[in-house]
């Protein structure tokens, strides 16, 4: 574990970016970017298209490290370059942003109001690619659409077995337990989570460090106990399918707790700007998001 990535995680003023959309979630991604499905063919040319955003997203003056501390990476972007760099030597030696890694493969189907993640084969070789490449943590999520007790044990359950077997290789895991933010019992669920999550906290060994990346709480502050864990590193927030300006809102009101947006970040982002008008609309989302996040 990089001790200066984890001093500037733990005590950093910014937050998170999430470039991580993969598979599934990619043509969607580009769409919102203004490129069509018929602009590509297959998923090589697909991937590739992919990473010709995010390298201008990540080569933009402002991606700064003055605004953002971390960036999380799909696995086909760890394995790819920028400027002759693997993107998390890039990201860190370049941009001072800490990199770090979605592994999980997607959801399953779902059972007890929730979706747990399907299994992830080769993890161990998965997380040994990630070491080599100087990757500093993971993500993985789950999703929680109702409050079901049951359903939510087995989400944490599964996110802390797998959080243990990744810090192992010396990794700090972002454990996601998404609560869907169109939940009918959405702060009954956010509850039951926070017991499951300090029960859980309580169980980690010594030494072992972890983050936790969550829904916007319907409660203000409802997570501000699980912060103060030693084991917990940070506490991030994802949009959810908010709209930027709503998920700057609902987080600014939210202390201790910053950022790690996808769409909310790359809101309004063309493939037909110009270079002086993409770098202008992602530094407004970037210092927006930044305010938001050091309250």
């Amino acid at each position: 574990m990089n001790t200066e990535q984890l001093d500037r995680i733990h005590t950093g003023q910014g937050f998170i970016a999430a470039l991580d959309q993969s598979g599934g979630s990619t043509p969607k991604a580009l769409l919102q970017y203004g490129i069509k499905e018929d602009r590509y063919s297959g998923d090589e040319e697909m991937y590739t298209m992919v990473h010709s955003m995010r390298t201008r997203i990540i080569q933009s003056p402002a991606f700064n490290r003055e605004h953002i501390l971390g960036a999380i990476l799909f696995e086909n972007t760890m394995d790819r370059l920028i400027d002759g760099q693997y993107t998390a030597d890039y990201l860190w030696e370049q941009k001072g942003v800490v990199p770090f890694l979605k592994i999980d493969q997607g959801l399953a189907a779902p059972q007890h109001g929730v979706q747990l993640m399907k299994p992830i084969p080769a993890l161990n070789d998965l997380l040994k690619r990630a070491v080599s490449k100087h990757i500093f943590g993971t993500k993985m999520r789950s999703v929680i659409h109702e409050a079901n007790p049951e359903g939510i044990r087995q989400v944490v359950e599964q996110q802390f077995e797998l959080a243990r077997q990744i810090a192992a290789f010396g990794l700090v895991p972002i454990i996601e337990p998404e609560v869907d933010i169109l939940s009918k019992d959405k702060q009954e669920s956010e509850q039951l989570l926070k017991w499951e999550l300090a029960a859980r906290l309580s169980e980690l060994p010594d030494g072992v460090k972890v983050m936790l990346k969550l829904s916007i709480p319907t409660e203000d502050n409802l997570y501000s106990e699980l912060a103060a864990d030693p084991h917990v590193v940070r506490i991030v927030a994802l949009s959810g399918g908010y709209t930027q300006a709503e998920a700057n809102e609902k987080l600014a009101r939210q202390h201790g707790v910053i950022a790690s947006f996808s769409r909310a970040l790359s809101q309004g982002l063309s493939d037909q700007q110009t270079e002086e008008a993409f770098n202008s609309t992602l530094a407004a989302s970037i210092q927006a998001i930044y305010e938001a996040s050091i309250t």
